[in-house]
């Protein structure tokens, strides 16, 4: 794992070199190991950068590399996992090195661009100068677990593995997106491929993009869809029996952990107790002759610690496990580093305890496997199934009765309806009486009888602030795979929809944004087998039975779990990996939140219509509503343009907003 960065389109320049290195310096927490940097003072072109050491840990490793031929020259960000086997397929070749970067870099000289990126295995970004064809090629994984942003600033063509760099770049356009903003009002992240500055994107995942020139329009190509995957996998229906298809499942599931389990460092895996993280670890220390490293979290507050959780499958499973309990304090200390981390406004507050597991496991190794994915793949999560749910009984009432509930619901704020839920507790069923913040619920409920269809339920059920463009001013939501039906994957399951959209969008932008920030900001690799490509195309022929039943997910990948752990270790209710914003921001944040969301403050700086914000602010501190995901978006990025401003300022650069 490493960070890229670099340019195109400055000919003439003195000083090219030194300008790439003191954006690739950005990202030394990417790279701690080397740095190097790889310059075309003719073209206007350098590569630059740092290096976390993997695999080969020799000077073979270097980059920028140059290829045997001289041709082409790449900046690299990842691991391609079948380097070995694509090595066997290409012709003799010298190797200087065992590097998965020089196996790539001689695949596109022999094979071309599409072609490698074809048969590479892997996650990735990266940077390629041809010197023959003067061009410059941009690509990143099928999923998008690495990132790489891009665009143009004064006419030059910039990319970099996250924005810090392009913010050292001379004269960088440090404009505010406000159609971006917007975005992230609803999501808690900003989609791709919009960043939240002007001119500067995100690549898709699954593409690549060549410049001959910065006045070249960058039009990504793609060389492997989910749309593609998806529709092909309902196309082509597994049409074995259950244990065929868990069989099945769990071979592919081993090759796949096998094949990332391969380092010449120490490495290890996140185990947070969950069924996903399990099944990874049960996988590792099924084909591993020593005990697997593993890392949890553990909170002393019961209702967010699943660290006893971990330790029993670490027990059972034979792992030499290490876990790390955190106060809230400690927690809280995160909350500062969090615009420096992630870079851009990013609202997902399971970053904090993701950086603390990732804080904790880089102690001890150097790669650390994830169970991310199995959610979006299999079926994880409550919306799929519940929120299909709610629509199919709200269908069965009238128009006018939808109302008449709606408004009989929200009638009563959220505090009144816990103080109800909490006097009726011992009278409820046993699956409801501890339900947490009932009364949000309630009123979530309400929005999804108002909802009228499907993809409508599911916009809602996504949706944080649900009028994004009438909060941040002067903006204009954009077009999102979420929010334009013509985008959905063409099929009769709504389930399988929800599923597919946030392959596309949730998975990509948010989850493995939060994990590759923050395990890279303790230089820290992190790997996602369920992220394998024929995992992933599998998951999509597999029938909706074998992935939801008796409302709940993860039918298939749970079987697999029962051959490595017993049953009754796993079965509990389904927990976050959260903490508790909504009390902290009554307490110990309230001082720092009041001055974030100070009404004269956010009208000087006119990003936000104040209104909305300080009666949700109101309404949280008085206890009656719990709005910590809404207010949490607007702190976030009311916290990461204070240190934009901050940094501007002590570099002496000019500030600009998109009003400017």
């Amino acid at each position: 794992m490493c960070g890229i960065t670099g340019f195109m389109g400055y000919p003439g320049s003195p000083g090219l070199s030194a300008k790439a290195r003191a954006m690739a310096d950005t990202l030394v927490h990417r790279g701690p190991d080397d740095s190097g940097v790889w310059t075309d003072e003719q073209a206007g072109v350098s590569l630059a950068h740092r290096r976390l050491s993997i695999l080969d840990l020799s000077a073979a490793g270097h980059q920028p590399m140059v290829s045997a031929s001289g041709r082409h020259v790449i900046v690299f960000n990842g691991e391609i996992y079948n380097h070995l086997e694509l090595r066997k397929k290409l012709d003799p070749v010298s190797w200087r090195g065992h590097s998965d970067t020089e196996t790539l870099l001689e695949a596109i000289d022999a094979w071309g661009i599409r072609r490698a990126l074809e048969e590479s295995t892997g996650m990735f970004a990266f940077a390629l100068w041809d010197r023959k064809e003067r061009t410059l090629t941009l690509a990143r994984d099928r999923i998008g677990e690495k990132p790489l942003y891009y665009g143009r600033t004064g006419g030059v063509i910039v990319f970099a593995s996250e924005l810090k760099a392009l913010r050292a770049f001379p004269g960088f356009n440090a404009s505010i997106n406000r159609d971006a903003l917007a975005l992230f009002m609803r999501h808690n992240y900003i989609p791709a491929p919009w960043s939240i500055y002007e001119g500067i994107f995100k690549l898709p995942p699954g593409t690549f993009t060549t410049l001959g020139s910065p006045d070249d329009p960058a039009r990504p190509e793609t060389y492997w869809s989910a749309r593609h995957a998806a529709l092909s996998g309902l196309e082509d229906p597994f049409f074995g029996d259950e244990r065929e298809a868990i069989d099945e499942l769990e071979n592919i599931l081993k090759r796949a952990v096998r094949g990332q389990m391969l380092s010449d460092v120490p490495l290890g895996a996140f185990l947070s107790g969950g069924f996903d993280s399990s099944l990874i670890v049960a996988l590792m220390q099924a084909q591993s002759s020593l005990p697997v490293k593993t890392f949890t979290i553990g909170f002393h507050e019961e209702v967010y610690n699943e660290a006893v959780h971990a330790e029993a499958v670490a027990r059972h499973l034979g792992t030499e496990h290490t876990e790390l309990y955190v106060t809230p304090k400690e927690c809280q200390a995160v909350i500062p580093r969090l615009p420096t981390l992630y870079d851009e406004p990013f609202g997902d507050s399971s970053q904090i305890p993701t950086f603390l597991v990732s804080e904790l496991a880089r102690r001890h190794v150097t790669v650390s496997l994830s169970g991310d994915g199995g959610d979006e793949l299999f079926g994880g999560y409550n919306r799929y199934f519940r929120g299909m749910e709610l629509y199919r009984h709200a269908n069965r009432f009238s128009d006018t009765l939808r109302r008449k509930l709606t408004r009989a619901v929200t009638l009563l704020p959220p505090a009144a309806w816990n103080r109800m839920f909490a006097l009726m507790r011992p009278l409820l069923p046993s699956r409801l009486r501890n339900a947490s913040s009932p009364g949000t619920k309630l009123h979530e409920l309400a929005k999804i009888l108002d909802s009228h269809t499907p993809e409508a339920i599911y916009l809602s059920l996504l949706s944080h602030w649900h009028d994004p463009a009438s909060l941040v001013l002067h903006s204009r939501e954009p077009e999102t795979a979420v929010n334009v039906p013509g985008r959905w994957l063409d099929c009769r399951s709504h389930e399988y929809r929800m599923m597919y959209l946030d392959l596309v969008t949730y998975l990509p932008d948010d989850i493995l944004v939060k994990v590759d920030r923050a395990a890279m900001a303790v230089s820290l690799e992190t790997r996602v087998p369920f992220l394998d490509h024929s995992i992933v195309e599998f998951s999509w022929r597999l029938p909706l039975s074998m992935k939801i039943r008796s409302n709940q997910g993860k039918w298939v990948l749970r079987r697999v779990l029962d051959r490595y752990v017993p049953r009754e270790i796993m079965e509990r209710p389904k927990m976050g990996f959260g903490v508790p914003i909504d009390l902290w921001l009554r307490g110990p944040l309230r001082e720092w939140a009041e001055t974030l969301l100070n009404e004269s403050r956010l009208k000087s700086e006119g990003f936000f219509n104040p209104d909305p914000i300080r009666e949700k602010w109101t309404e949280h501190l008085s206890g009656r509503s719990n709005w910590q995901y809404l207010l949490w978006d607007v702190l976030m990025f009311q916290a990461w343009h204070e240190a934009q401003q901050t940094q501007a300022t002590e570099e002496h650069q000019p500030w600009r907003t998109a009003d400017a």
